[in-house]
C-alpha cells in the first residue's frame, strides 16, 4: 500500500472511504506485537468517511458493547449506536476530543486465528476482517490523533468485502488479490 492515496472499504457491514496519503503501513511481524497478523496504519485524521457495522463485540475496560454501528464525516464520529451497552459507547466518545477521531486502520491477516475469543491481540488478527481503533494514532508512522483511549473495533470482511486502493482491488473477501 505504499504510496497509495486513498482506500474504499465497501461490505455488508461498511462503506467507507478514507486517505493514507503520505501515510506508513506496518506489518505485525511477532516481534513489537504478538502474535503476528495485521497490517496497520493510521489514516489522515479528517478523512475517513462513510459508515461501519461492528460485527463482534468490542470489549475495552472489561465491558463487552455489541452491535456498534458508527457514522463518520470528516473523520469524526457524529452518530454511534450499539445493541448492547450504548451508554458506555457513548461515554467513551467523550473522553476527550480525540475519542471520536480514527486512530487506526488495519488489516487482519493471520489465517490460524480463525475464531472470536475476546482477547484483542488475538482478535484483531483474525484473517479477514479488518479493524479501526477510536483515540490515538500511531506518531511512529504520521498519525497525529491524541487521545487517552485507543479502541479497537473488529468487522468480519469474509462475507463480500472488498477493499480499493486508489480504485484497484486489492483485497476481497477476506483475500489479498496483490
Amino acid at each position: 500500500l505504499s504510496g497509495k492515496e486513498e482506500l474504499v472499504v465497501k461490505g455488508p457491514n461498511v462503506d467507507l472511504t478514507l486517505s493514507i496519503k503520505d501515510r506508513a503501513f506496518i506489518n505485525a511481524d511477532g516481534v513489537d506485537n504478538m502474535p503476528s497478523g495485521e497490517i496497520f496504519t493510521s489514516p489522515i485524521e479528517d478523512s475517513v468517511e462513510g459508515w461501519i457495522r461492528f460485527t463482534y463485540p468490542a470489549i475495552e475496560m472489561g465491558r463487552e458493547v455489541e452491535g456498534i454501528e458508527l457514522k463518520l464525516e470528516k473523520g469524526k464520529v457524529v452518530e454511534a449506536t450499539a445493541e448492547k451497552n450504548e451508554a458506555f459507547l457513548l461515554e467513551m466518545l467523550e473522553v476527550d476530543e480525540g475519542a471520536r477521531y480514527v486512530g487506526e486502520f488495519a488489516i487482519g491477516t493471520n489465517k490460524r486465528i480463525n475464531r472470536f475469543i475476546k482477547n484483542i491481540l488475538y482478535d484483531e488478527k483474525i484473517g479477514g476482517t479488518i479493524h479501526m481503533a477510536l483515540g490515538a494514532g500511531f506518531e511512529e508512522i504520521g498519525g497525529k490523533n491524541m487521545s487517552g483511549i485507543h479502541w479497537d473495533m473488529i468487522c468480519d470482511m469474509r462475507d463480500g468485502g472488498q477493499i480499493f486502493a486508489d480504485g484497484e482491488l486489492f483485497y476481497e473477501s477476506g483475500e489479498l488479490k496483490i
